[in-house]
């Protein structure tokens, strides 16, 4: 078995959507997206209902998509993610089947964020992470308490905020996210500078260095 980084992810309240087929059309896309756009070990992809799960090389790898996710899906969809690491095995090919310390890790996770976002204090929180014991891991403490901090500044966005801070990460520069939200410039400014957008860009970029 090799160690890795897993994602188990799934939508917040999608019991309550409306139009659950619309929804899973949107997360099916968004899915494919991030595979297309970011280095996945095992593609993202649905697995029952509205829960997803996918595998990276590194902890922040799996990181920056759970992001991504919530960037492309946001401000209609809600997503929250569990992140393991530690070893992973292939059980079967077609259908995709994987088990190991690593998935078991990332199931701990996802159950953390559920369990913690309930009390008010932790509304916000949508992402933790947890490596398996005896793995070769990355630092828990400091990658969840990086990830809290995160999603708590993420959780206060509205959602042209949202999308300044995907055109940042996307190497825009502020007058081409002017342009394409059809806002000034200078409402751009205000909005990283009031909003904390350049401390999330510098999270996400300290966080993408961890193995």
């Amino acid at each position: 078995m090799v160690e890795r980084a897993t994602v188990i992810g799934d939508v917040v309240g999608s019991r309550g959507a409306s139009d659950r087929d619309s929804l899973h059309r949107v997360l099916l896309a968004t899915l494919d997206r991030v595979n297309r756009e970011l280095g996945v070990v095992t593609p993202l992809r649905v697995t029952v209902g509205d829960e997803y799960q996918g595998v990276f090389a590194g902890v922040g790898a799996a990181i920056a998509a759970t992001l991504r996710l919530r960037l492309l899906l946001a401000p209609d969809v809600d997503v929250r993610h569990g992140i393991g690491w530690g070893e992973i095995r292939t059980l079967s090919d077609e259908p995709r089947v994987e088990d190991g310390p690593g998935w078991w890790a990332a199931r701990e996770a996802i159950e953390r964020v559920a369990r913690l976002q309930r009390e008010p204090a932790r509304s916000r929180l949508r992402t933790a992470y947890v490596p398996a014991p005896d793995s070769a891991a990355p630092d828990r403490a400091a990658i969840d308490a990086a990830l809290a901090a995160r999603d708590e500044l993420l959780g206060r966005l509205d959602a042209v905020s949202l999308s300044v801070l995907d055109g940042m990460l996307r190497d825009m520069s502020q007058r081409e996210i002017a342009h394409d939200l059809g806002i000034s410039p200078s409402a751009v400014s205000q909005r990283v500078r009031r909003d904390g957008l350049a401390v999330l860009i510098d999270i996400d970029s300290s966080l993408g260095t961890v193995r």
